[in-house]
């Protein structure tokens, strides 16, 4: 059974920096992607980051430049480091896993695992 538990949220200034964790167990990397997406109030989804099993890391337009997705795979945890924050960066971050292909930073429906229970991350002007 996949399990993901997303840490590393809190309350940062503007172009303050946050760095997510999403540990991973009983995944077995089979599938292509893995990645990251927010949730805002009112339910709206974003997709902000995806990494490919080669490594490649795809990035939403609007957070390209500022944050990073990484995967070490000896440690089963996935990263995503945030930095330049902005105000509207403010969201519940989750972590998922299991898709086939990520373009773009990826979006939440894509992926099979999802069932974490996401991580706060507020960023005050």
């Amino acid at each position: 059974q996949v399990r993901l538990v997303e840490s590393g949220g809190g309350s940062v200034q503007a172009g303050g920096s946050l760095r997510l964790s999403c540990e991973v167990h009983g995944y077995d990397y089979a599938d292509n992607c893995m990645g990251w997406w927010r949730l805002f109030p009112g339910k709206v989804r974003e997709g902000i980051a995806a990494i490919y099993s080669d490594g490649t890391p795809t990035y939403a337009y609007n957070v390209r430049g500022r944050f990073t997705i990484s995967l070490d795979r000896d440690k089963n945890t996935l990263y995503l480091e945030m930095n330049s924050l902005k105000p509207e960066d403010s969201a519940r971050y989750f972590c998922a896993a299991g898709a086939t292909d990520c373009p773009d930073g990826g979006r939440s429906g894509i992926y099979k695992y999802n069932n974490g229970q996401g991580t706060q991350v507020t960023v005050s002007s």
